[in-house]
């Protein structure tokens, strides 16, 4: 390897620590949020970046974190209108958590072209490719995180992947930790008395697991000595194979951001009786989370919350019962929620031939005959409980 190869892989190493650590300070001040997401766009060699959500069962969405590369004027009009019709919205709610897509891994890239949404909202903004991870999949929504390319970038590499699964286990643990910590302003004089309030069970440790300070919610878990307790003043687990992870995680979370990785992103901790809670562990050796801290004693703060299971969407469970192609089940959901061949057709982006095709397909496969019976079918394995 050249000086310059040493030197580039060097600069990139560095950049990769500030960056993880920017990440992670979120957790503490979500206003980071758009200057972080900018720095991400720039390392990984994009044009703008965001954390979203989908909704493949109706269509819907929203921008939880934005760094601003996208007009406003574009972005109200793709929840407004085009939202519904974007090619991949459904494919990529089957792919795999962290683990980086193109538009080309979930569409044929030439079908992408020509559909609407490119057409009509991707182009006019000079848009050729986006890149995105799934954070964490609920019953009918999936987080993800996205960074677009520009005509100017070409298409997503190699490169950008790579950099991409740097990233991802970090966002995610910053996004997952955000949504436990729900503090909006954490002042570190406050800090202590804040997590008082909170229903989620917060412990700073050091290295060892020893307990620096615990909330309320934290004093009450191990009191019960059952998913967690405290050992000679140490955060144990009561299943020992969650306790090694449960350590393992401590002792790397002590020797800083980037070393932490996607180790632990969700620790599952298993009490007596069956009860399941997950643990997430945040370094807290730079940043804002050094200055927070209760004490300087405290290497990492561990956050535990009881763990729900959760059911399928309704188009992976529509999918797998009746054995649909990805295309095959863009093609029902466009049915459902556009109406005839030549609407879908247009939406979609293919000959109203092929539409045809895949609904002759559905029809087979789904023992129906007609869009109205398929609409039924649809609604049928929507989930009564939610609004």
């Amino acid at each position: 390897m050249s000086v310059q190869d040493n030197e580039a892989d060097r600069r990139e190493t560095e950049l990769l620590s500030s960056l993880i650590g920017d990440i992670y300070d979120t957790t503490l001040d979500r206003s980071r949020w758009p200057a972080t997401l900018k720095k991400i766009a720039a390392f990984v060699r994009g044009e703008s970046a965001a954390v979203f959500w989908d909704d493949a069962a109706s269509g819907g969405g929203d921008i939880y974190f934005e760094d601003g590369g996208i007009d406003p004027a574009y972005r109200d009009l793709y929840f407004e209108k085009f939202v519904k019709c974007n090619p991949i919205t459904t494919p990529r709610f089957f792919a795999q958590t962290e683990v980086p897509v193109a538009t080309a891994d979930l569409v044929p890239y030439d079908e992408f072209l020509t559909t609407r949404f490119y057409r009509e909202w991707a182009q006019p903004q000079g848009l050729v490719d986006f890149a995105s991870i799934t954070l964490e999949k609920s019953v009918t929504k999936s987080a993800m995180f996205g960074v677009f390319r520009h005509q100017r970038h070409g298409l997503v590499d190699d490169e950008m992947r790579r950099r991409m699964l740097l990233l991802g286990p970090h966002i995610r643990r910053a996004v997952l930790i955000a949504k436990v910590f729900n503090v909006k302003e954490a002042e570190a004089a406050m800090f202590s008395q804040s997590l008082d309030g909170l229903r989620a069970a917060i412990f700073f440790v050091d290295a060892n697991g020893r307990i620096v300070h615990a909330n309320a919610a934290g004093h009450f878990l191990v009191s019960e000595a059952d998913v967690l307790r405290a050992a000679a003043g140490k955060l144990v687990a009561g299943e020992a194979e969650s306790d090694a992870g449960l350590q393992d995680a401590f002792l790397v979370a002590a020797t800083g951001d980037a070393a932490i990785g996607g180790t632990g992103i969700a620790l599952p901790l298993i009490g007596k009786k069956g009860e399941r809670h997950v643990a997430h562990v945040l370094p807290l050796t730079s940043g804002a989370r050094q200055r927070a801290r209760p004490s300087h004693a405290a290497s990492a703060a561990v956050f535990v919350h009881k763990s729900a299971v959760e059911a399928p969407s309704p188009p992976e469970v529509i999918a797998t019962a009746y054995k649909l192609t990805m295309a095959e089940l863009r093609v029902l959901l466009a049915i459902v929620d556009v109406g005839g061949v030549p609407e879908v057709a247009e939406v979609l982006g293919i000959a109203a031939t092929t539409v045809r095709t895949h609904l002759g397909n559905v029809f087979a496969k789904t023992g129906t005959n007609r869009q109205a019976d398929l609409v039924k079918l649809v609604a049928g394995f929507a989930n009564p409980l939610m609004k």
